[in-house]
């Protein structure tokens, strides 16, 4: 783990609000990157939303959880949540 995840991992456990935006700041466009691929890239609404929401999971599962690559962490968090999205939209009506 790098300094900036200790960093970063700090706040979050200090519950400090500054946690989101600088994770923002630092992992965001990887974040919607990989929502991007996900999803499409003409779909940038619920990319959006599936980053933000990306965030509020990291928030309300740091602490307990102490990941040891912050960016994995984020990683698997906004797979899951675009793959959910991704199946919503193609599910047959």
């Amino acid at each position: 783990m790098n300094d900036r995840d200790e960093y970063l991992l700090d706040l979050y456990f200090k519950r400090d609000e500054r946690a989101v935006a600088e994770t923002q700041r630092e992992c965001g466009s990887f974040c919607m990157d990989l929502a991007l691929r996900i999803l499409g890239r003409n779909n940038r609404e619920d990319a959006e939303e599936c980053v933000n929401d990306t965030y509020l999971k990291a928030w309300n599962s740091i602490p307990p959880t102490r990941p040891r690559s912050l960016r994995a962490f984020l990683a698997k968090i906004v797979r899951n949540l675009s793959l959910q999205r991704f199946e919503y939209n193609h599910a047959a009506k």
